[in-house]
C-alpha cells in the first residue's frame, strides 16, 4: 500500500464558497428564471471556457449576441463576480489548517479557475498561503478532467499520483484523478472529509 506524502485540494466548492446563486439572487425576481438563465445560459459549459482560458468579455460578448435579451445579466457575470462568493467553507479551512500544522504532508492545490478572477480572491483567505503550491486552469489553458492538467501538477513539483490523496467537489474530476492513480475523496461536507483524514491517517483523534 502506497504511503501518503501529498495532499491535493480542489478550491472552489471545498474550500471556497462560489456560486453565481449569491450574485443573481439580487437579479432576478423569479427564482424560477434565475434557475434557467443559469442552467440554460451562463451554464457550467460556458462558465468552463473562461476557466480554461478564454478572457472573460470575449465570453460575456459571444454569449450576449446569442442571448441579446439577457445582455445586461450576463454582463453582471464579469462584473459582479466577486459578488458570486460567500466566503469560504470554514469547516474545510480548519482542516487544511490543522494538515499544515503537523508539516508531515505536502498541500497542493488544482483549481478550475479563471486567471482573471483568481486574483481577485488570492490575496482574501490566508489559508491560500498553506499551499506550497496552487495550479490554476486560466493560466495554464488546461481544465480539469483533462489529464493533462493534473500531469502538469505531478511534474511541477515531483509527485507521485500513488503518494497523493485528490479532494474534489466534482465527481467527474474525482474519476479522472482516479484513473491517474490518486487516492481520491469525493467532497460533499467538511465533516465527511475531517472522518476520511482520520482514517487515512492523515489527521489524529477527533475533526470536530
Amino acid at each position: 500500500m502506497h504511503t501518503i506524502d501529498t495532499i491535493v485540494f480542489d478550491l472552489g466548492g471545498v474550500l471556497i464558497d462560489w456560486n453565481p446563486r449569491h450574485l443573481y439572487k439580487e437579479v432576478f425576481d423569479d427564482p424560477n428564471e434565475m434557475e434557467k438563465f443559469l442552467t440554460e445560459i451562463c451554464d457550467g459549459q460556458w462558465n468552463a471556457q473562461m476557466d480554461a482560458g478564454k478572457p472573460f468579455q470575449t465570453g460575456v460578448d459571444e454569449l450576449s449576441e446569442k442571448y441579446p435579451q439577457y445582455r445586461k445579466q450576463i454582463q453582471l457575470y464579469a462584473d459582479r463576480w466577486i459578488d458570486m462568493i460567500g466566503g469560504e467553507i470554514v469547516g474545510t479551512s480548519d482542516l487544511l489548517n490543522q494538515i499544515a500544522k503537523d508539516r508531515q504532508f505536502r498541500l497542493l492545490a488544482l483549481t478550475n479557475w479563471s486567471a482573471e478572477t483568481f486574483p481577485l480572491v488570492r490575496h482574501d483567505y490566508s489559508f491560500f498561503e498553506l499551499f506550497e503550491g496552487i495550479v490554476v486552469s486560466g493560466e495554464e489553458k488546461l481544465i480539469k478532467p483533462d489529464p493533462a492538467f493534473y500531469q502538469i501538477l505531478l511534474d511541477r513539483y515531483d509527485v507521485k499520483a500513488e503518494n497523493a490523496l485528490f479532494i474534489d467537489d466534482n465527481r467527474d474530476n474525482i474519476e479522472a484523478a482516479k484513473r491517474i492513480g490518486f487516492k481520491t475523496f469525493h467532497f460533499t461536507n467538511p465533516e465527511s472529509l475531517g472522518q476520511e483524514l482520520v482514517n487515512l491517517k492523515v489527521l489524529h483523534g477527533t475533526t470536530s
